[in-house]
């Protein structure tokens, strides 16, 4: 049975155990003052590994910066990260026109 939380005219706060189905309490059983009901917030646990990362990280990243890349990198790393990266090929296609084919 739930426990519903009810607060008195008084502005004080008591715990009552009552079924779903019975009706809600509108006196208070020890000082007959009225009372209501208090809505109290459902208490929400996420577990499992994909939780951030699929639902929560992309929804809740405000705007990025003028001037990131995916990672959060500066324009000029990325233009820089890109430099090294056509360097590498051009040296390896360099390497292949040179080399003499072993059907010679």
């Amino acid at each position: 049975m739930p426990v519903y939380t009810y607060r008195r005219e008084d502005g004080t706060t008591f715990d009552f155990r009552q079924r779903f189905l019975d009706s809600p309490l509108e006196i208070c059983p020890t000082t007959g003052q009225v009372v209501k009901r208090v809505i109290q917030p459902a208490g929400i646990i996420f577990k499992g590994s994909g939780f951030y990362v699929n639902d929560n990280n992309k929804a809740n990243n405000p705007a990025k910066p003028a001037g990131s890349g995916e990672n959060g990198k500066s324009a000029a790393t990325d233009q820089k990260a890109e430099a090294k990266s056509e360097t590498k090929t051009k040296s390896k296609s360099e390497k292949a026109e040179t080399a003499p084919s072993p059907n010679q």
